[in-house]
């Protein structure tokens, strides 16, 4: 290209430069309407799932009087404070929360462990059949719990030794009407085998096998260098399993159908439909329904950082 056809350029490319469209506004104006649908779709998502807590906080509030008025009154006039009082007072439901809390405490725990010692052990060691257990674990989480309901129940019933029974069996209940029927059914989880695996396979072999050289036993190992590594794992699994569990009514009806004392919360909520079937009692039930879901709603807003951090994390920074 020589220097004078340099400036006979010059001009085309201005003349370009006019005739193009004003494509940087446009794209602003494109990014600006979507950012707005989006908050919009999130709000209107937001509405819908608040909208049932409400109605469920201004159903515990109405008067016997409000809630047989036709037409409804959705706003009480005079809240009814005193309903969150009544349910402590006429329910047992003081023992209820201590007996939900510490039943699902203790699932969470052996859930925690168990899923921890078998998904460390599929993800760092070699032995034979290592393949074949995992696919188990994968395809045992298929099949629901209530179709082992029946089987956990005479497992139980027949314990032997225990709960009175003799050495066959016979003689007594076994661990029914005990707090051991409502653990030890759920101590282990597929689940959270599978998912404790695949954080343990983000933990470095390098280093375990530095840990070994230095001559740390394989228990140091686990509980010193690999669980701390995989702590978002474990507060994951430890939320879905407290929720899960906090809300389990069909095993723990099975088992304390014969032991009133031993009912959960959630149990002892859907016990109350005969009690408050009538509609100028519903707003107790209602009241009663929004005690046993706050424990749930603080927990989730405390740990939701965690529950975040597992989700997210998938490898180990070096």
């Amino acid at each position: 290209m020589t220097e004078t056809s340099l400036p006979a350029t010059a001009p085309g490319l201005a003349a370009m430069a006019e005739t193009m469209p004003p494509g940087r506004p446009r794209s602003a104006a494109r990014r600006t309407a979507w950012t707005a649908l989006k908050y919009a779709l999130l709000t209107l998502g937001a509405l819908i799932m608040v909208l049932p807590f409400l109605d469920m906080i201004l159903g515990a509030l109405r008067t016997p009087a409000e809630r047989l008025a036709r037409p409804p009154v959705y706003w009480p006039r005079d809240p009814q404070w005193g309903n969150f009082v009544r349910v402590f007072e006429e329910l047992p439901l003081w023992r209820w929360m201590a007996n939900s809390l510490g039943v699902t405490l203790a699932i969470t725990a052996l859930q925690l462990l168990t899923s921890a010692m078998a998904g460390y052990a599929l993800a760092k060691f070699r032995f034979p059949g290592r393949t074949g257990m995992f696919r188990f674990a994968v395809g045992a989480q298929m099949f629901p719990f209530f179709i082992f309901l029946i089987p956990w129940f005479f497992i139980l019933r027949y314990a032997p030794l225990m709960g009175g029974n003799d050495w066959t069996g016979q003689g007594g209940f076994g661990l029914l009407g005990s707090y051991a029927a409502l653990v030890l059914p759920f101590a282990v989880s597929w689940y959270g085998i599978f998912l404790m695996r695949q954080f343990f396979l983000a933990v470095p072999d390098e280093l375990l096998d530095a840990a070994r050289m230095d001559g740390a036993g394989e228990f140091f190992i686990f509980f010193r260098i690999a669980l701390p590594l995989v702590g978002g794992g474990l507060a994951t699994l430890a939320i879905f399993v407290f929720l899960y569990h906090w809300n389990e009514v069909l095993w723990t009806m099975t088992v304390t159908r014969t032991a009133p004392d031993l009912q959960t919360l959630p149990v002892g909520i859907y016990l109350l439909r005969g009690a408050f079937e009538q509609e100028a009692t519903k707003s107790l039930q209602q009241a009663a329904i929004l005690v046993s879901v706050l424990p749930i709603i603080v927990l989730f807003l405390a740990l939701q950082r965690f529950y975040v951090t597992g989700i997210t994390s998938g490898s180990v920074k070096g």
